[in-house]
């Protein structure tokens, strides 16, 4: 379960990544802060690229860096933008490979929660691993 101090220390560690983006070309930094079933808090940024498809979203930073220490299982992830914007296709994709309905939270720079849902409600009848054949 996700107490209130959770929610705040994820969407606090999240504005602090957000601080760290690479956003040289759209101006709109992103951070994102992973809750992983054993408790740990694992951040990510955005990093833009001058070849717009190689940038990588704050969310799958996040992500691809637990997986990378062996940590798989999610227990949230808290996003952090100047508007409280939610994760795009691609993060909320990569999100769904490791949960099906993992709670998201979505905060502004102010760390105001804009958002609290799941990734049900945003990526509805998704395709996981357990589909292939």
């Amino acid at each position: 379960m996700l107490t209130d101090e959770i929610k705040k220390k994820l969407i606090q560690a999240a504005h602090l990544a957000e601080q760290q983006a690479y956003a040289a070309y759209s101006n709109y930094a992103v951070g994102a802060a992973l809750l992983t079933k054993e408790g740990e808090i694992i951040t990510g940024c955005n990093i833009e690229n001058a070849v717009f498809p190689l940038t990588l979203c704050a969310e799958r930073v996040a992500i691809f860096k637990a997986v990378s220490e062996s940590k798989m299982e999610f227990q949230a992830i808290a996003v952090v933008t100047r508007n409280g914007g939610t994760p795009c296709g691609s993060c909320r994709q990569v999100m769904r490979e490791f949960s099906k309905d993992l709670p998201i939270l979505i905060a502004n720079e102010e760390e105001e929660l804009v958002l609290e849902t799941t990734l049900q409600s945003l990526l509805p009848y998704s395709f996981g691993p357990e589909d292939i054949a």
